[in-house]
């Protein structure tokens, strides 16, 4: 990963007008945000930059508006859960440019913090039109992005304003490349990585990356049947996509030609139907799974296998469950294998990293969150780091 520039890179800031993207897209409950994660991960970055002295506004998408205003939509409805967050008054402007804004930042005072309307209710966000970015910028003197979570977005509050204006990485940004650096990009090896969910074909350019970069790869969840398949073993009713048999075939030959160790489950636990403690749970062996029985976790001496794997890694990649964790008992090997990487990481012997919305249920479910190295909540950004793309967003910010 190219170096990029921090706020410790910026100097000084008083008097100046700080552009920040963060993420404020939070789901919402009568007309209350569910869950604050968003905000409190820049928190930092805003609090920095405000006491320092700057002008700092806010620019954030809420929603899919697709380029129109819908008052259900304003990132208004957001202002009262940022300001509990950061314990301080913030102004909303209702706009994104032009004399509105102006006016506002000459009412703010340095160190007041405003919050722009929602990016998105103009066209030119997503198309990146530089004009759109021209104007935006017109009132800034810096920008800093802290909003990982956008960074596969070419937009212009994403990307555009970078090339623009003197541009940095927010604390919650570095954060995040810091760790998927140590990850992925300049990892300490032997490097294993975790791939569950439901279809290899969600996650084949994850699968075709991972194979060259890791020395084991650990597959779960309905993934792993569709390679059981591709390898003769019957897996009965079980989630299985039989059409990609050849693909699955591809990925271990490659995975053979890069030195990675790929691992399947020998033992499974099985169910004839998909409910909570459903009557005939059995573990067995892949090779005993009967034809009206479908696989739903991985087995104990499976995972007591992987769990000695990553004894001998140094650094762990981890995206999606082993197996319908949702759903007990068939959560029992994701909770094993999460808090086995989570004793490697207290101790100091496991790099852990982890990102998708379903493997940090997982794992808040094993309640092992807060032992990870690092948990990215950045859903789609996270997963295309995970393919090896380049993010837009990130690449703008490298110096």
């Amino acid at each position: 990963m190219a170096a990029f520039k921090t706020l410790d890179d910026v100097g000084d800031v008083k008097g100046k007008v700080a552009l920040v993207r963060v993420d404020l897209n939070l789901p919402m409950k009568d007309g209350r945000a569910t869950d604050l994660t968003r905000v409190e991960a820049s928190a930092p970055t805003i609090l920095e930059l405000a006491d320092k002295g700057a002008k700092v506004l806010l620019l954030a998408h809420f929603g899919r508006p697709k380029g129109q205003r819908h008052s259900t939509m304003s990132t208004s409805l957001v202002q009262g859960d940022v300001e509990r967050v950061l314990d301080r008054e913030i102004m909303f402007i209702p706009e994104l440019s032009g004399p509105v804004v102006e006016q506002a930042i000459g009412i703010l005072r340095d160190g007041d913090i405003g919050l722009l309307e929602n990016t998105r209710f103009w066209p030119g966000e997503e198309a990146n039109d530089p004009e759109f970015t021209k104007a935006i910028a017109a009132n800034g003197d810096l920008y800093v992005n802290d909003a990982f979570s956008a960074a596969h977005r070419a937009h212009a509050s994403t990307e555009g304003l970078a090339h623009l204006l003197p541009a940095c990485a927010g604390r919650a940004m570095e954060k995040e490349l810091t760790a998927l650096n140590a990850a992925l990009g300049n990892p300490e090896t032997p490097v294993a990585a975790v791939v569950g969910g439901a279809k290899v074909s969600s996650k084949l350019a994850v699968l075709e990356n991972l194979v060259g970069k890791v020395q084991h790869l650990i597959i779960g969840g309905g993934m792993a049947n569709t390679f059981l398949a591709a390898r003769g073993v019957d897996v009965g009713k079980s989630l299985c996509e039989h059409d990609l048999t050849e693909t699955a075939i591809a990925i271990l030959d490659k995975a053979d030609e890069a030195g990675c160790t790929v691992h399947l489950p020998y033992d499974v636990v099985v169910a004839k139907e998909f409910a909570p403690n459903p009557p005939c749970v059995r573990t067995c062996n892949v090779h005993e799974v009967a034809a009206d029985e479908m696989i739903l976790d991985i087995g104990p001496l499976a995972v007591e296998a992987l769990g000695d794997v990553l004894k001998t890694c140094r650094t762990l990649v981890w995206n999606g469950p082993l197996g319908a964790f949702e759903t007990p008992p068939f959560d029992a090997a994701t909770v094993a294998l999460a808090r086995t990487a989570a004793a490697l990481t207290a101790e100091g012997s496991l790099v852990s990293v982890a990102g998708g919305g379903d493997t940090v249920a997982a794992l808040n479910h094993a309640g092992v969150a807060g032992d990870f190295s690092y948990i990215s909540t950045a859903g789609g950004a996270f997963l295309e780091w995970m393919e090896g793309k380049v993010l837009p967003g990130v690449a703008a910010l490298e110096a």
